[in-house]
């Protein structure tokens, strides 16, 4: 997948401000940055979103660094998924309600899955994700029924509907039935 990225903003509060102090101590603050990337995909579907993370750090820190809202800043946002976190950055399917999930290699098991966003000034990190195994679940809930099918599901379509021809060949006196049609499609994508 190649992605075309633009640089990373400060973002400001409903004040214009680009440093946001914490209600709950003075001490410490935060900024929101926001990266727009625009992704093509390799089934040549093109994605454009706009990528959020915070910067965190102390209140006199960040205010002597002289940072501006609007200002842009070096580096990246990347996203990264696990099998741990908060209750808040589980990642969930849409307006579904849905939260994906995804195995985990070590253990076998069936996990649910978190997403963060980070700053890295180094422009160096990659984006870990996870694959979700729970789509049939999610088009479900999104109204949409398709069922992905297995190799070894169609597989067995495949040799149910060469046993039905030969079948039909055999025995000539029967009339004609029609037969179910496997429509296979190289490439899919889902909205």
């Amino acid at each position: 997948m190649k992605t075309n990225s633009s640089n990373v903003r400060i973002s400001p509060d409903e004040q214009g401000n680009a440093i946001r102090v914490s209600k709950n101590n003075a001490e410490y603050a935060h900024m929101r940055i926001t990266q727009e990337r625009v992704d093509f995909g390799s089934n040549g579907w093109v994605n454009r979103k706009v990528f959020s993370a915070l910067i965190h750090g102390k209140t006199e820190d960040l205010t002597e660094m002289g940072f501006k809202a609007g200002q842009e800043l070096s580096g990246n946002i990347v996203v990264v998924e696990s099998f741990e976190g908060r209750s808040e950055d589980l990642k969930i399917a849409g307006e579904t309600g849905i939260v994906c999930k995804g195995v985990d290699s070590e253990t076998g098991e069936l996990r649910d899955i978190y997403r963060t966003t980070r700053y890295d000034a180094s422009g160096q990190m990659q984006s870990i994700m996870i694959a979700h195994v729970n789509g049939d679940e999610i088009r479900e809930a999104n109204g949409n029924t398709k069922k992905t099918v297995s190799q070894s599901e169609l597989n067995e379509l495949l040799t149910k509907k060469s046993d039905k021809k030969a079948k039909k060949e055999e025995v000539i006196e029967e009339p004609a039935k029609e037969e179910e049609e496997v429509v296979m499609e190289n490439e899919t994508f889902e909205l």
